[in-house]
């Protein structure tokens, strides 16, 4: 294998695309500045006094849905006085107007209708998420080779939220920064503690609503049980499908999660926002869990159950074959899949001895280019390459039309990560359209330049040709974004 295909394996399987000059700054060293990527934990981290903590997100959205509440109180004790009918007639808009119709929120999704007539003013949890995507993509194409931002995005991709609301929404971007940057060089287990008692969690899977059964709360509240948590925690987070547990373990570990909750912002001006243990909503009594019984310790009970499922030999099987299937291939090799397994076993859930012993596999060097670039990965390396990591707008645009905006899948099992779920006709062509936009707007730069950037000494003679064939510079990136050897890694 060539110098420079080695260092594209690193830059691109590994990492998240080169920029002018790291192949060469790598070129004598690959492995190394991998290695000396997982050797600077305090890198992952993202920390920006304009960005929110979940806590302060939530409570400024709680905030504002009071002032909209508060609004329509207002507007409909108004309407309820002697002569107001007429005037609130006149001050409605025409049925089919652009007032009444349903506004795109950035997700994609549809929003609220008149958000800004609501006499409360926009709300800020799309601000707020914006602010979030902004500061990932600085990040993004300012790290050396992105190794561990390809770590974050493998770990928020399978811990997956999404954005059904804007509490989730207000959150999404925290709960990356807080329960996952910390502990991806660290313990499965104590990023999978910090996930689960996530607010951002707890909202999405409804964990937050659950209540145990024959609890003190099932008495006055007609809400009960969910399952969702405990389910996708069994399912996605830590065994897997295949990983031997049943029904009735759902149902168990449900119960033992009755009582991990969020305070409530409008309640609690102080904790509002965060996690919390409620013991009036715990299901009493012992648990068993995949034939081991929990004591009825509260908020223990609980804790320990999470410490069990991280070690189990289920837990590391599934891990690790993600974990390979992710970074090497779809159908990843079995002795690599094993040797990962192997040491999330023996290590205890470090997750910085994984990456080290994935770094160390030679399947991972070895294995030819297949894996298409998920539409983020292409994304972020095109924009990485060509240098513009400030257009927040556009990239909020074209992550919606590629089919994968910022933490919100279609459903908790996250994203896909296997080529076929990117390669249709449609999705083929938008990848043409967002690289024809990434195109003229780089269209000041020298084809080649980039091409020699990009591929070193690796291109093929027809994508060369292709280039030099262009009409134009912004032509010619767009058809170097487009070529084989930019969307395989």
């Amino acid at each position: 294998m060539s110098d420079d295909r080695v260092a594209l394996t690193a830059l691109c399987r590994f990492g998240l695309g080169p920029r002018p000059g790291d192949l060469s700054r790598i070129r004598s060293d690959p492995r190394g500045a991998l290695i000396a990527e997982l050797a600077q934990p305090a890198a992952l981290r993202l920390d920006d006094a304009r960005l929110p903590t979940s806590q302060q997100g939530i409570a400024r959205f709680a905030a504002y849905q009071r002032a909209v509440t508060r609004a329509r109180q207002q507007r409909s004790a108004e309407e309820e006085r002697p002569g107001a009918v007429a005037v609130a007639l006149r001050r409605d808009a025409p049925p089919g107007s652009a007032r009444t119709q349903p506004a795109m929120a950035m997700d994609g999704s549809m929003a609220a209708p008149a958000m800004a007539g609501n006499g409360a003013g926009p709300s800020p949890d799309v601000p707020m998420y914006e602010q979030e995507v902004a500061a990932r993509l600085i990040r993004l194409h300012d790290t050396p080779t992105g190794f561990t931002e390809r770590l974050v995005m493998f770990w928020a991709n399978h811990f997956a939220i999404a954005l059904k609301d804007g509490s989730v929404r207000s959150a999404a971007g925290a709960f990356e920064r807080e329960a996952i940057r910390p502990h991806v060089l660290g313990r499965f287990a104590d990023m999978l503690k910090a996930v689960e008692q996530h607010p951002a969690m707890l909202f999405y899977l409804d964990n937050n609503q659950s209540i145990g059964p024959t609890s003190n709360a099932a008495l006055k509240n007609k809400r009960g049980l969910n399952e969702n948590l405990a389910r996708e925690m069994l399912e996605l987070h830590t065994l897997g499908v295949d990983g031997g547990y049943t029904q009735a373990d759902v149902t168990a570990l449900a119960r033992i999660l009755t009582g991990w909750t969020v305070a409530s912002a409008d309640e609690d001006g102080l904790y509002g926002g965060r996690f919390t243990f409620a013991p009036v909503r715990h299901e009493p009594g012992e648990q068993t869990l995949l034939g081991r019984t929990y004591a009825d310790d509260g908020l223990d009970q609980g804790e320990a159950a999470l410490l069990s499922l991280a070690a189990h030999p289920a837990t590391a099987r599934h891990i690790a074959r993600k974990f390979a299937a992710h970074f090497v291939a779809d159908d990843p090799p079995a002795a690599l899949v094993d040797r990962l397994a192997m040491s999330f076993r023996t290590s205890g859930g470090d997750l910085r001895e994984l990456a080290r012993v994935l770094i160390d596999s030679p399947e991972a060097w070895d294995a030819p280019a297949t894996k298409m670039r998920s539409p983020q990965e292409f994304l972020f390396a095109a924009l990485r390459l060509t240098g513009k990591p400030d257009q927040v707008k556009g990239a909020l645009g074209q992550l919606v039309a590629l089919g994968q905006p910022m933490w919100n899948p279609g459903s908790p099992k996250g994203f896909a990560d296997r080529s076929d779920a990117w390669l249709s006709p449609t999705g083929i062509k938008t990848r043409l359209d967002v690289a024809d936009q990434i195109g003229r707007a780089a269209g000041a730069t020298e084809p080649m330049a980039l091409a020699e950037a990009a591929f070193g000494s690796t291109a093929s003679g027809e994508t060369l040709q292709t280039l030099r064939r262009a009409e134009s510079r912004p032509q010619a990136i767009a058809l170097l974004l487009m070529a084989p050897e930019f969307q395989r890694r």
